[in-house]
């Protein structure tokens, strides 16, 4: 998975600009579905066509970025964050544009670092002047995090692993599933995640599936003084309980619980004090679907270099393979 995973995290892709990522997900995910499509909103659904309750594993393509909100004379940018982006980490980073413009951040003079706010920052492209700046840019334009793929020996490091560690974990998946399955499965790579979710809650509609599943990221408590948090890196796949979005089913809690600990597959649980998955916007779609999450420890969220544990990610990979050949019952029986 290792070169999967390094193509998912190297492709450019802030939220609304997805196109080069569902691209390179629908290109590996092709020959093991039934069928791939896309719908307005840039969501990829890859399925495989089955008997009812239909299963929707969601991981979100899009990662944080920054737009261009103004170019002055000298040819400077300044920029406004898109998706959850703390400036004071911005700050001598490297940024990639769609058209391959290549700039590094810094920031006005400052007394203190509390100072810092969006205000303070500017992207230095090496354009000469202004009328240079806007032969390359334009307003608008978004930016990604420019940095590589790294194996630290066992665990990875790079950009946006937050969430194309969820997409390689699903195109896996899918790659290792059996001909015949209980009940159909629907792998969706969502749009939009990072600035509300929006993907998710069209394709959840769209599909009205009998059960929602989020694959994604969350924080861990196992770096100096981080918050307490009982989820580590290298203890296996976090089983979410909770989040700011939703609430998880209890009985779908439980399932996946049983599921792990019967086939020695290890896990944590997960309480995410702040912060959502697709799963928040799954939940709540037409009549309400029984909803999961699978997530991924990773530190460093939201930075520049995001890491998580390779055997973490294999572990996810084997309990949702064994999710989707569970024989799901109805959840139109009032199931609760």
């Amino acid at each position: 998975m290792k070169e999967l995973i390094k193509e998912l995290v190297e492709v450019y892709g802030p939220s609304g600009e997805e196109a080069a990522v569902r691209a390179l997900i629908e290109e590996k995910i092709k020959e093991s579905v039934d069928r791939t499509f896309t719908d307005s909103l840039g969501n990829l659904f890859a399925l495989r066509e089955g008997a009812p309750p239909l299963l929707m594993f969601s991981a979100h393509m899009d990662e944080i970025g920054v737009i261009v909100t103004h170019i002055d004379d000298k040819g400077f940018l300044r920029i406004a964050p898109v998706g959850g982006v703390a400036p004071h980490l911005l700050v001598g980073q490297r940024l990639r544009f769609k058209n391959g413009v290549l700039g590094t951040v810094h920031h006005e003079k400052i007394k203190e670092l509390k100072e810092l706010d969006w205000s303070k920052l500017y992207v230095d492209i090496g354009a000469a002047d202004g009328d240079a700046a806007k032969k390359r840019l334009r307003i608008g334009d978004m930016a990604c995090l420019h940095q590589p793929f790294v194996d630290l020996g066992g665990r990875y490091m790079a950009k946006a692993m937050d969430d194309r560690i969820g997409c390689a974990i699903l195109v896996e998946v899918a790659r290792r599933l059996p001909p015949s399955l209980p009940q159909g499965v629907c792998f969706v790579f969502s749009a939009q995640e990072e600035v509300g979710l929006r993907g998710a809650t069209t394709a959840a509609y769209r599909l009205d599936p009998g059960y929602g599943f989020a694959v994604d990221v969350t924080m861990v408590g196992d770096t100096p003084e981080a918050p307490l948090m009982a989820v580590s890196l290298g203890r296996g796949p976090a089983i979410k309980v909770k989040d700011r979005s939703l609430l998880c089913h209890p009985r779908v809690r439980e399932l996946m619980v049983e599921t792990a600990e019967k086939h020695g597959i290890p896990y944590q649980l997960e309480v995410l004090e702040r912060g959502g998955t697709d799963a928040g916007a799954i939940h709540l779609s037409r009549e309400g679907v029984p909803s999961g999450a699978v997530s991924i420890p990773c530190r460093y969220v939201h930075t520049p270099s995001e890491m998580v544990d390779a055997g973490d990610v294999e572990h996810a990979v084997e309990l949702i393979e064994k999710l989707i050949l569970l024989s799901w019952p109805s959840p139109d029986e009032g199931w609760t």
